[in-house]
């Protein structure tokens, strides 16, 4: 059990680093009595070198926890040596699918010198570039080819069984999606629009543009080479004049 002077000295040291941090950080402190969320956090430890090490031996009984707006956390907590300072590593996302993981490099921990402000730059330097792709990776496996979308512009993937994907950045889309037929997946958080039936593919297609438009959102349809979306589909196609034909070659 730790005592109120550690406890303050790390919960002092996680908001100077925050602040030092580049981009937008805010701390908070999980003391011995928080059991369930110290558990669940050091669940969630991305690493296997290092602090993994550490928790072996020694299970967390408080931490700092650093957050960044995008969802990024960063896990500060004692070194448990004869060294002063802390050791810090990455969070790992949650409600991603096991699968988003597999052949992503841990973005291990490191260890930091009782100096908030020379560990800012450490940490953005080394660990903080190396979580940051880490997190990109996982995040592209887990949306499975379909492209990001951005705060001000949905874009929809169509896919190869012919249904139509999207992972909006922005909440306010959400509503629209399920409005119009798209059924969200709790897991990877994307929204998927049936192809069974395609004159309601296409017209949910058509709606959605008008009434994201509305709420300042833009949207984009990608499908593969060789498809066309439902919505752009000509009426009717003009005749072919007659000649030799060669065959028709299918992209993949």
């Amino acid at each position: 059990m730790h005592d109120h002077d550690t406890s303050e000295r790390l919960a002092s040291y996680a908001d100077v680093l925050a602040g030092e941090l580049p981009d937008s950080w805010t701390s908070s402190h999980l003391p011995a009595d928080a059991k369930d969320d110290l558990a669940e956090l050091a669940d969630r430890i991305w690493d296997l070198d290092l602090v993994a090490a550490s928790l072996a031996e020694h299970p967390l009984q408080q931490a700092a926890v650093l957050s960044r707006p995008d969802g990024a956390q960063l896990v500060l907590l004692d070194r448990h040596d004869d060294r002063d300072g802390f050791l810090i590593a990455a969070v790992a996302p949650h409600a991603l699918p096991d699968e988003a993981f597999r052949a992503v490099p841990e973005p291990n921990g490191i260890a930091l010198a009782d100096d908030p402000f020379l560990s800012a730059e450490q940490v953005a330097g080394d660990l903080l570039a190396r979580y940051d792709s880490a997190l990109a990776q996982v995040r592209h496996n887990a949306l499975g080819g379909v492209q990001p979308s951005q705060p001000d512009r949905v874009v929809l993937t169509w896919q190869p069984d012919g249904s139509i994907a999207t992972a909006p950045a922005d909440d306010r889309a959400d509503a629209v999606l399920l409005a119009h037929g798209f059924v969200q997946d709790p897991q990877s958080g994307i929204y998927r629009l049936s192809g069974d039936d395609t004159q309601a593919q296409a017209r949910a297609l058509r709606e959605i543009g008008p009434r994201l438009d509305a709420l300042g959102i833009g949207t984009a349809l990608q499908h593969p080479a060789g498809r066309t979306a439902p919505a752009a589909a000509p009426a009717s196609v003009p005749p072919v004049p007659a000649g030799p034909r060669t065959p028709a070659t299918r992209s993949r």
